[in-house]
């Protein structure tokens, strides 16, 4: 038959041994791919069987629930911590000096303890050579009911200042 066509078997038989020789040298290539393939697999699976995919997901959101519940509850002591914080009286100023002009030395005194609402107290010691005398006043948004003087204005002025 090869005759007729002008082949000779020889290149035939040759041809399809050719063939051959390829298609196997492709399954090689194929099988190490497909080896390749399944070991990346069950990397990604962790060692689990694909039955237990499904639950693997679900575990997977359960847990992502659980992390996203836990952060807003983070978040909300976060916040309540900060709020408790800038009503700390951590703002605090002292204003030494000399009340009266009798050559005393700065012995008087006003501090101040605000918070970050600028409320809190002044306190205010005023010293002389017989006695010593000590003011409160309360203060709310940098002001109080009760006239201030200007040390202790200047006392307030200094929490202001403050980061």
């Amino acid at each position: 038959m090869g005759e007729l066509f002008g082949i000779d078997g020889g290149f035939i038989v040759l041809g399809c041994f050719a063939l051959i020789l390829v298609l196997f040298i492709f399954i090689i290539v194929l099988f190490v791919k497909l080896s390749s393939l399944r070991k990346q697999y069950t990397q990604m699976m962790n060692g689990s069987k694909a039955e237990n995919m499904e639950q693997l997901l679900i575990d997977m959101q359960h847990g992502l629930n659980e992390q996203k519940a836990e952060s807003q509850a983070t978040a909300a002591k976060v916040g309540t911590i900060q709020n408790a914080m800038m009503k700390m009286k951590s703002k605090v100023a002292i204003h030494r000096y000399n009340a009266f002009n009798e050559g005393g030395s700065d012995l008087s005194f006003t501090i101040a303890i605000l918070d970050e609402y600028q409320d809190g107290v002044i306190l205010t010691g005023i010293h002389s050579r017989e006695q010593m005398y000590l003011y409160a006043k309360p203060i709310q948004k940098a002001q109080s009911t009760y006239t201030l003087s200007p040390e202790e204005k200047e006392a307030i002025n200094q929490t202001l200042k403050q980061p």
